[in-house]
């Protein structure tokens, strides 16, 4: 169909650090750094891709990195109802734990608690994560006091994965083909 030419181009440039790699997640990246130059949502690339994601945020498959991308992408372009629905479905993923929320890759091995070691999280869960706070926090009207609370919970977990330099370990990576 129509959807279907606009959503289905095969151009992949770049490998998220989620580890999924597919037209959805590219799509939803792609919009959330137009939107941030503040490219109008009438504007047909932007309007193109938002329908893009509306139709994969019905996928029951979607992967939680996607998801999160998704949610800041629909907060960012104001479609408040589409943002909802995904932090809702996120937060039935989400790990709660010692005070704090996050959310890692489906299947993970737990965690294994030793005596004076701090576990730190790949790279891809505190990307994720962050992506899911700035869905809470991306809102006309403000964000509501029971949503600032739970991004309090999730703002804990992520400075709790800084290292001892205050920085992160590695993140994204962009890859160019030469010429």
């Amino acid at each position: 169909g129509a959807s279907d030419a606009v959503c289905d181009q095969h151009l992949v440039l770049w490998s998220p650090q989620g580890g999924v790699n597919n037209e959805t997640t590219l799509t939803a990246y792609i919009t959330i750094a137009l939107l941030e130059i503040a490219l109008p949502v009438t504007h047909s690339v932007v309007r193109n891709a938002l329908f893009c994601l509306e139709t994969a945020a019905h996928e029951k498959e979607n992967h939680v990195y996607t998801k999160a991308l998704m949610a800041y992408a629909f907060a960012l372009a104001g479609k408040e109802e589409k943002r909802k629905a995904l932090l809702d479905s996120l937060e039935k993923e989400a790990v709660k734990k010692d005070g704090s929320v996050h959310w890692q890759r489906p299947g993970k091995e737990p965690e294994v608690d030793l005596p004076f070691y701090r576990h730190r999280a790949p790279s891809a869960e505190v990307e994720m994560t962050s992506y899911v706070l700035l869905g809470h926090l991306t809102t006309q009207p403000a964000p509501s006091q029971e949503e600032l609370s739970f991004a309090s919970l999730i703002a804990k977990w992520i400075s709790g994965q800084q290292n001892p330099n205050g920085g992160f370990s590695s993140t994204q990576v962009s890859c160019f083909p030469p010429g």
